[in-house]
């Protein structure tokens, strides 16, 4: 008999003993359309997403100003790599279960001129009650804030699907003012994605990292909604 409630349980129970701090289930079946590189093939069938998180380290995030340090660079490359070995163990249980699973690498940019990786981790992050998408546009979670990073494995497992929150920024603009370049606007959906990414570029050769990445409004993004 298939037990939804049970392969949910099971599998946030080891997502948390492989150091995981956000779990949940997405039905997806509305977002494929948005997916980039995926064939039709390939993913027909996989109508749940599992979304995991882990949260980023308080004192590193905290020891950025107005630019990424190295402490951060090393400590955002070595979460990805938990992620991605989280995600491994997941496609071997849901494997040895019997199910199909299609684990997607927690950063791995396809188009990083349209920032556009195979989906958006954190909108389906959204879709499996995480949190909330922030006028920062990165997913905001009421306990850590923007202070996450996540990855996604797609499956035909059968699962209960979370419900996304109804909430939102609120009155918090704390990102807004710290932003180095203004990309941080009052609606979400004004966000200046290429402004964003013309810094990221910037502080890529600045700060001599091998990545594409800021942190000054995650550092903002404590969490504790």
């Amino acid at each position: 008999m298939v037990n939804e409630k049970e392969n949910y349980s099971t599998l946030n129970k080891l997502v948390m003993d492989l150091g995981g701090s956000l779990f949940g289930v997405a039905d997806i079946r509305a977002l494929k359309n948005s997916f980039v590189d995926l064939p039709p093939q390939q993913i027909e069938g996989l109508d749940y997403g599992i979304s995991v998180g882990v949260r980023l380290s308080k004192r590193v995030i905290e020891g950025i100003e107005d630019r990424p340090t190295q402490l951060y660079f090393h400590h955002y490359r070595q979460l990805n790599n938990l992620l991605d070995q989280i995600a491994v163990k997941l496609t071997g249980h849901i494997q040895k279960e019997g199910w199909d699973v299609l684990p997607i690498a927690a950063s791995q940019i396809i188009d990083w001129e349209n920032q556009k990786a195979h989906l958006s981790h954190k909108r389906i992050a959204v879709q499996a009650g995480l949190g909330f998408l922030g006028r920062n546009n990165l997913l905001v979670n009421p306990k850590f804030g923007s202070r996450v990073r996540l990855v996604t494995l797609l499956t035909n497992m059968p699962l209960l699907a979370d419900s996304p929150l109804n909430r939102d920024c609120g009155n918090c603009r704390e990102c807004i003012p710290v932003c180095p370049v203004g990309a941080i606007k009052e609606r979400q959906e004004d966000f200046d994605h290429l402004g964003c990414f013309e810094k990221l570029r910037g502080f890529r050769k600045e700060c001599n990292i091998g990545q594409y990445i800021c942190g000054v409004c995650i550092n903002a993004c404590s969490g504790e909604l």
